[in-house]
């Protein structure tokens, strides 16, 4: 049976999330997008894991709300941030890029079999950090120490870089210090099986760097709200009994159905940028100015296109033999709210999104499998916008510097008109 998944989002209780992440809300919304599976979050934070406990039973290594009120299934899962000194006391240098000091940051996402293991973990990472703090707590222990405490505790517990690519906070990113997987994860690189691709990269990104040839590429959603839930996702083909050992089972062989992916355009560290000066460029472009700002001449923030053209070494287009394919898809509320000139979260749009979805299944069957002939009978312009995602006939002005790209659906967005405010390079 097909499983669509999402391995990587938060609670309420991370910086900068919805207090509406709770968990049955969290699993209402799967099952209205067409999720099956979804992590839990930051099982780190003692209030959550508080919360996981009282509201989640086990059924058959996953879990689900209590009382049978869900069918979705939740896997216990975790984002760490890790902040660690390499000891040099010197700058870096990463090819065109270089790092200022030498004070490393990587996030990580952790997934466990069970409560019991969950429990020993944050026992064993208290000693590095306050994990009360936040949902996402940030702990003073490297990359390997991290991965070598996790296993320690037990051997079926599971860990993967989070955002592979973005500037700060990725173990590739321009500014982590890190040209390889085995470079930032040292003698413990042996544990890590798999990627999170991250929003601003999609799967034939990924695929021209040979390095990664040998790590699954996930695609999650790091929702930091409900509606951003499955925003990107893996598919898994499972047994009619989904566990946490086959779907571990699963990313470790391989064994990816397809994910489903973001316009990495659309993802906000896509271009190289300066928010603050409103300049977005890719990195040809940015080169020109030894990527510093043309405006204000500091520092651009290196994005993820740039960083992945530094160290591929392969051409744009390369395939893989045997990686799963991908398609690219938008939220069905951002589709409505192009079509309808509205806004994204308004009365209006939430309306015509629960329209849709009592009328025609799942948001990824809408977005996916429902014929567009028949969509067209409830709304053809929307019909004609979500063929147009199919058929990849969109334009994304790209995101830069924690800016979100837009995706202009229909093709109307001029570039004096962005609404992001992007500028050019023949402005300067």
């Amino acid at each position: 049976m097909e499983y669509i998944a999402d391995l990587h989002l938060h609670s309420k209780y991370a910086g900068a999330c919805s207090e509406r992440l709770l968990l049955p809300a969290m699993a209402e919304t799967a099952q209205k997008k067409g999720i099956s599976i979804i992590a839990t979050g930051d099982f780190t934070h003692p209030l959550w894991l508080k919360d996981i406990k009282s509201t989640l039973e086990e059924d058959g290594g996953l879990y689900r709300i209590m009382g049978g009120a869900s069918d979705t299934r939740f896997l216990l899962g975790s984002e760490i941030c890790t902040i660690f000194n390499d000891g040099t006391g010197t700058s870096q240098k990463l090819g065109m890029f270089s790092t200022e000091g030498h004070v490393k940051k990587i996030h990580h996402v952790l997934l466990a079999p069970d409560i019991g293991a969950v429990e020993q973990i944050n026992e064993s990472l208290a000693k590095y950090g306050d994990l009360s703090i936040d949902g996402r707590p940030i702990l003073k222990i490297t990359a390997s120490e991290l991965v070598e405490a996790v296993m320690a505790v037990d051997k079926r517990n599971f860990i993967f870089p989070a955002h592979l690519w973005t500037p700060w906070f990725g173990a590739l990113g321009a500014f982590s210090g890190f040209n390889s997987v085995e470079e930032a994860y040292g003698d413990q690189a042996r544990h890590i099986s798999a990627i999170d691709m991250g929003l601003s990269s999609d799967p034939a990104m990924n695929w021209r760097v040979s390095k990664l040839d040998r790590y699954a590429l996930i695609g999650t959603s790091d929702a930091h709200s409900l509606q951003k839930m499955g925003r990107k996702a893996t598919v898994f083909e499972l047994g009619s009994s989904p566990s946490y050992d086959s779907i571990i089972s699963a990313i470790r062989g391989q064994k990816i159905k397809m994910t489903v992916d973001f316009y990495p355009e659309e993802g906000k560290y896509h271009y190289d940028g300066h928010r603050n000066c409103n300049i977005s460029l890719p990195p040809a472009e940015a080169k020109k100015y030894n990527n510093l700002c043309p405006v204000c001449r500091k520092r651009l923030t290196i994005g993820v296109l740039h960083r992945v053209e530094e160290l591929a070494d392969r051409e744009e287009g390369y395939r893989p033999a045997a990686r799963p394919p991908f398609v690219h898809t938008v939220p069905l509320q951002e589709i409505i709210a192009h079509v309808k000139k509205k806004g994204v979260g308004t009365a209006y749009v939430n309306k015509a999104y629960d329209d849709l979805i009592a009328r025609f299944g799942t948001e990824f069957d809408i977005l996916l499998r429902v014929r567009l002939d028949e969509l067209g009978k409830a709304d053809q312009e929307l019909a004609n916008a979500i063929g147009n995602v199919r058929a990849e006939r969109v334009r994304v002005i790209p995101g830069y510097d924690g800016v979100f790209g837009i995706v202009d659906i229909s093709n109307t967005i001029s570039n004096e008109n962005k609404s992001n405010r992007q500028s050019r390079i023949s402005d300067f």
